[in-house]
């Protein structure tokens, strides 16, 4: 089982290699989400996935990115990640996801987001549509 802890900065380049191993996810400059909430989960002693997140206002939130290294996906490392950062909230969070990223839009829905709607050309690098989800805690 991962540990999950907030990220720190000595996190930040085994975050950029976890995003740069996934094409499927946004690519931020690591030391931009120093800026933001991150969490990461640990396993056999390194960052095997993260979750950057932030406050938009009051008790509504946004998903920025989240993304697991190829060698631990399909361990529930991702939906750690998301249990963790919802389980201590109150109302709404967002997130945009690739059209095309079925995965990741089934661990949504399988979390109570519910989709809201689409973004055609929101990616770049290979332009794609976003699909627009929300969930709602009380």
């Amino acid at each position: 089982m991962p540990v999950i802890r907030r990220g720190e900065a000595g996190d930040l380049a085994q975050v950029a290699a976890i995003q740069d191993a996934s094409p499927e996810a946004p690519h931020w400059r690591a030391e931009d989400y120093s800026e933001y909430d991150l969490l990461v989960a640990v396993c056999e002693n390194r960052v095997a996935g993260f979750l950057a997140s932030r406050t938009l206002a009051g008790e509504e939130h946004e998903i920025l990115n989240l993304a697991v290294d190829p060698e631990f996906r399909r361990r529930g490392i991702g939906r750690r990640l998301c249990q963790t950062f919802l389980g201590g909230l109150r109302g709404s969070v967002f997130l945009e996801v690739r059209e095309s990223n079925q995965a990741a839009r089934n661990l949504y829905l399988s979390l109570g987001f519910q989709e809201l709607g689409r973004r055609s050309g929101y990616y770049d690098g290979p332009p794609e549509t976003a699909i627009v989800m929300k969930f709602h805690s009380c």
